[in-house]
């Protein structure tokens, strides 16, 4: 018997029953959707990972921290063992880091709280100064007629994320956008807004007078300094409403020149706040970063740089670090939902071969006068194994086209990673695990069809004959 008559009769075997046929095909396409829909989620936040450590510049990047400075410095150490670093991160230390070996480029970041007034609204935001070529490698994607803030002036013009407004609330009632699920009646693009950056300095005025001082006075009775409000208006605002997760969501981005020159002629004379200052609490005269980001011409010596700067006295983090953790927990993430959906397949082998066996019982006789006809062992046990392998390559192929829809629903709903705060699809089906769920289906239900195959082949022509 050769493999067309084989195939020809096995098909004709399942059509036979046609509803038991579908019922065991309904259960490997719902185990096989449980596990490609489980493995997508798990893969998909995969790659948005993958998209935010390139747009935060790629495994051949390092930031770099030294001595406080700005108000969000976070130091990130191989597990938690790192200590801050006392250095500070002046222009003459990005310009020691940028004449490493192997260094392509050195570029300074500052980063700092602020707070934002316009009418009756008050808000607060990450405002992050970069040079020019730092804040155009950022790819931020503006809305139409946007542009980039224009280095070499006197004024901040500033880049607003698309969930800046999301920030601002009531001063009287204190209620925002999350409270009330309204929008306060702010246009970014053409309002002019106040900038204050001396957070501290206006959160103290706005408390009131202790008991006995006289308005504006402190408790040591020093009079409190008037806080300086900057008349800014946006060069470009992140395009997407605040339903949409967009790289810079939260921050305000400007230009590093210029908000030195603001700071140093607000604060004249006194520490910029954020700044490290000495221990009488007098500034220094040089300005303080709060990060450096290095560039290294290859990522195979990424950990020799990096051994460089901590033997300097600063700290040092890579996304190839970041990278290595994310994906030990994204792997176990994917193995406890593959898991999970691995549990329905199971069900559904057990539901193919509950059906092999079925068929045995009902086509003893068959089986008996297929022998005598001289049909060999062999070909009935493949006879089998093909109708098992057939089941699990339908139900497998029905199992891709429900994940797929499945999987474009959850990105709809989830506003393609949006609401999850992450940008990117949520579910994410790659062309291999296609190929490899209906492979692992087929593979399943052949498996599944193994021990009915053997008792078929086993079955005594005669006494299958006779049986009635």
């Amino acid at each position: 018997m050769n493999w067309m008559d084989l195939l020809r009769m096995s098909s004709s075997n399942l059509k036979r029953r046609k509803l038991r046929t579908f019922l065991t095909v309904l259960g490997v396409m719902i185990g096989t959707t449980s596990i490609v829909v489980m493995i997508s989620l798990g893969l998909g936040l995969q790659e948005a990972m993958y998209k935010e450590i390139e747009m935060s510049g790629g495994l051949n990047t390092i930031s770099v921290t030294g001595a406080d400075a700005g108000s969000s410095m976070v130091y990130y150490g191989d597990e938690g063992t790192e200590e801050k670093s006392d250095k500070r991160l002046t222009d003459a230390a990005v310009a020691e880091l940028s004449k490493l070996e192997h260094v392509v480029s050195a570029t300074p970041q500052y980063e700092m709280s602020v707070v934002l007034l316009k009418g009756g609204y008050e808000g607060w935001a990450e405002l992050v100064a970069l040079p020019p070529e730092a804040l155009k490698a950022l790819n931020l994607d503006l809305a139409e007629g946007g542009k980039l803030p224009q280095a070499g002036t006197s004024n901040l013009e500033l880049v607003y994320g698309n969930g800046i407004l999301t920030n601002f609330y009531e001063k009287g009632t204190g209620n925002g956008y999350y409270d009330t699920g309204e929008l306060p009646d702010i246009d970014l693009k053409k309002d002019t807004i106040f900038l204050i950056l001396d957070q501290d300095g206006y959160y103290s005025s706005q408390e009131a007078p202790s008991f006995g001082n006289e308005e504006g006075s402190d408790e040591a009775g020093s009079t409190s300094r008037k806080v300086q409000k900057h008349a800014v208006r946006a060069s470009g605002v992140v395009s997407g409403d605040v339903d949409t997760w967009k790289t810079g969501y939260y921050n305000i981005y400007c230009d590093l020149d210029t908000l030195k020159q603001v700071l140093k002629k607000e604060f004249s004379g006194r520490a910029i706040p954020g700044q490290p200052t000495t221990k009488s609490g007098k500034p220094y005269k040089e300005f303080t970063y709060s990060s450096v980001q290095v560039k290294v011409d290859d990522t195979e010596l990424v950990d020799q740089v990096v051994g460089e700067i901590r033997a300097m006295g600063y700290n040092a983090s890579t996304n190839a670090e970041y990278m290595e953790s994310a994906k030990k927990q994204m792997a176990m993430i994917q193995a406890v939902l593959g898991g999970i959906g691995a549990v329905s397949l199971l069900v559904a082998a057990i539901g193919i071969a509950n059906t092999m066996m079925m068929s045995i019982y009902e086509r003893t006789k068959e089986i008996g006068v297929i022998k005598v006809l001289g049909c060999s062992l062999k070909n009935i046990k493949q006879m089998f194994l093909m109708e098992a392998a057939f089941i699990g390559l339908i139900g497998g192929a029905a199992g891709m086209i429900l994940s797929f829809l499945i999987s474009a629903i959850i990105n709809v709903l989830t506003g393609h990673g949006a609401a999850m705060g992450i940008e990117g699809n949520i579910s994410y089906i790659p062309i291999w695990l296609v190929f490899a769920a209906m492979g692992f289906a087929m593979f399943v239900g052949t498996a599944a069809g193994y021990f009915p195959a053997l008792r078929a082949m086993r079955l005594s022509p005669l006494a299958a004959i006779k049986t009635e």
